[in-house]
């Protein structure tokens, strides 16, 4: 691998939202190597998608500009899918294969939204909240659109906020918690004034918007695309048209990465110490995938792991504020619980595994997630199981049963340049 291909630096953080870029910023301030690495074309992550364009009048284009003030070095467009030896990352761009070298690793890998099948959620236009979202801030026209919001979780809102804004007519948003969760939710944030003040903000910008608890939805209909979606309102059935349906069941950690490398997982999330330490030494963890609390707590985590991983562990201690942070992702994860009647949402003919094309009633057989790979092939398509194994751990109680490389699908010719390394070991999946 040539020299012009190779970076070696004192803190490399994986992940450039909110949490990678203040861990970055506050490393590189310590007057350490620092590099950010993100697989987008930009840094900013989903929350932070375009807002950097601000001239400085927001927190994201004031973090943003720490960053470039303290002189980390930015790779993005850059995906890591191995690691041959410790201390040593590949990452794959477009054409090239980047070796990537460290004395202490941050992770901020983020989240995603979790998809639940029902009969339909294939159809086009049908797609996640985020996702819609995303698109809408890399121009996809709404103006006009009548958009149903639907799934679960506080980024329905916020979606629902951003989508009226920029023209769309949204008909309902379908929460499928109770009511009386939803206000035990907003009782819990009593001692929170930040959050208070958050949501009357949203309140107000989702004002008119008709909502629904207890409700979810129950199949899209459409030919070439989404036209109608049946819905269960508080029981009821109803059907509503619409040009987009935006779905999605709160978010899932991504922890692939910090399973590749051998961090230990604890009830879905990556395992940190008081300053983001995994149980791997010199690997520190931040943001969502140690809990999904939001904004607030991945800039704080970030901060101290990008503190600590720089060697100021008594400054990473002062930062503070991350009890409270995680107390709301507690109160987060208690409110938008999935329901058990959702389990019934896909038919026998609903494709869990879009990929690869299978089926429940093809899946309802297994006992495990490791058979129904063997048996089905679920799971081993592109996605690597991002959509359908959440799907299939919610449905039938289901857990990966190891993360092996490539983390992520790559190219056959960065598979080869693996195996200049002397720790060189198989690589027998994600071959693209």
């Amino acid at each position: 691998m040539s020299k012009d291909l190779q970076r070696r630096f004192d803190v490399l953080v994986i992940g450039g939202g909110p949490a990678g870029i203040a861990a970055a910023v506050r490393a590189a301030e310590c007057r350490v190597r620092v590099g950010i690495v993100d697989d987008n074309a930009a840094l900013g992550g989903q929350i932070w998608r375009g807002a950097f364009e601000d001239g400085g009048r927001n927190e994201a284009a004031r973090w943003h500009g720490s960053l470039q003030a303290a002189g980390v070095t930015t790779l993005c467009g850059k995906r890591v899918f191995h690691q041959p030896e410790a201390g040593v990352l590949l990452a794959e761009g477009n054409d090239d294969v980047f070796e990537l070298s460290y004395r202490n690793l941050v992770l901020a890998t983020g989240a995603r939204e979790r998809f639940l099948p029902f009969p339909g959620w294939t159809l086009p236009n049908v797609m996640g909240a985020g996702g819609l979202q995303a698109m809408v801030k890399s121009g996809l026209p709404i103006r006009g659109r009548r958009v149903m919001v639907a799934g679960t979780g506080p980024l329905l809102l916020a979606v629902a906020a951003y989508l009226r804004k920029h023209g769309a007519e949204i008909p309902l948003i379908c929460e499928q918690a109770s009511w009386s969760s939803l206000a035990r939710f907003g009782l819990a944030l009593l001692g929170q004034p930040g959050k208070i003040d958050q949501g009357w903000q949203l309140k107000k910008d989702i004002a008119g918007i008709p909502f629904a608890a207890n409700s979810w939805p129950l199949a899209a209909h459409g030919q070439r695309t989404i036209e109608s979606v049946t819905i269960s309102r508080s029981g009821k059935s109803e059907i509503i048209e619409c040009d987009y349906l935006a779905c999605g069941f709160h978010l899932v950690p991504n922890t692939e990465l910090p399973q590749l490398l051998a961090c230990q997982i604890r009830g879905g999330y990556v395992q940190v110490d008081d300053l983001q330490q995994t149980t791997v030494k010199g690997i520190f963890c931040a943001g969502e995938p140690t809990s999904i609390g939001g904004l607030e707590l991945s800039l704080i985590e970030g901060q101290i792991a990008g503190l600590a991983a720089a060697g100021h562990t008594e400054e990473a201690r002062k930062v503070g504020a991350r009890r409270t942070g995680r107390r709301f992702a507690r109160i987060l994860d208690r409110t938008f619980r999935l329901r058990p009647e959702l389990k019934n949402l896909p038919s026998a003919e609903t494709l869990v595994c879009r990929c690869e094309d299978v089926s429940h009633s093809r899946l309802r057989g297994h006992l495990s997630w490791r058979a129904a790979k063997l048996y089905t092939r679920c799971g081993m398509g592109p996605c690597q199981g991002r959509i359908c194994g959440p799907a299939t751990e919610f449905l039938f109680k289901w857990n990966p049963d190891s993360v092996r490389p490539p983390a992520f699908p790559a190219r056959v010719d960065s598979l080869a340049g693996m195996a200049g390394h002397p720790q060189h070991t198989a690589v027998t999946g994600g071959i693209r």
